[in-house]
């Protein structure tokens, strides 16, 4: 069962905001190791790799605040999300429900039928773009919750199972795509040569390989400037650092 916290209520906002690094950082604190992959994702040139010191984990809940259970009715959650209001966005995946928790401390489903969304973000126009697994889709859901399928296979083969994902300042759409057996697939099997990262360039049809080095990606999220992206592999209990070009 999932639990869904919140700060104190002189927090709230605090937490909103910060709901995505929290849990990135949790993710940080676990690995054995950092990595630095200085990369040039675009290009998807060869990945050279730099050991660093293991970092230790910090937190950015403030002094003297502590988490409050808002609901434990979940199976599931995941991929929190945060819209231009501050209102968090979250999937109970096993449900197949999207929820929203809204800046007033108010709890609804959002939407159901998600295409068993898992990882969320938000992109400049105000669309929820959703990992839809059901089918190994990329989706993007209006205000207005109309669906439009950004993704449906990578060169006539289908996806792993999108898991997670990010958007650039500049458009650019890049997602985890590791492989998690369903049972409500027909395969048993993946189709591809690998659990990789991909690249769906602002414009593009098609997305890209950025990068193959991962035994299952799973996490991640880039800094608000651009430059850099996380990926934490939890196939092998680390965390990558990429230069953005």
């Amino acid at each position: 069962m999932s639990y869904l916290l919140k700060i104190n209520d002189s927090m709230k906002y605090f937490s909103i905001k910060s709901l995505t690094f929290v849990a990135f950082l949790f993710i940080l604190g676990s690995c054995e190791q950092v990595q630095k992959i200085t990369s040039k994702l675009k290009k998807k040139e060869p990945a050279k790799t730099q050991t660093q010191p293991q970092i230790e984990a910090q937190t950015n809940v403030a002094p003297g605040a502590t988490p409050q259970l808002i609901s434990k009715q979940f199976k599931f959650t995941e991929g929190p999300a945060v819209d231009k209001d501050g209102n968090v966005f979250f999937t109970d995946q096993p449900n197949d429900k999207i929820w929203k928790y809204d800046t007033a401390g108010r709890l609804s489903i959002f939407m159901e039928k998600t295409g068993r969304a898992n990882g969320l973000f938000f992109d400049q126009k105000g669309n929820l773009l959703a990992c839809a697994d059901e089918k190994n889709e990329l989706w993007s859901i209006s205000p207005k919750k109309k669906v439009t399928v950004l993704i449906k296979n990578f060169k006539g083969k289908k996806l792993n199972g999108p898991n997670d994902l990010w958007i650039n300042a500049n458009g650019d759409i890049y997602f985890t795509d590791p492989y998690y057996q369903r049972y409500y697939w027909k395969r048993r099997e993946s189709e591809l040569d690998g659990e990789k990262v991909y690249l769906l360039a602002k414009g593009a049809k098609e997305p890209v390989i950025a990068s193959a080095v991962f035994k299952k990606p799973n996490g991640i999220i880039g800094t608000p400037d651009g430059k850099y992206l996380y990926i934490a592999d939890i196939g092998d209990n680390k965390t990558y650092r990429y230069d953005i070009a």
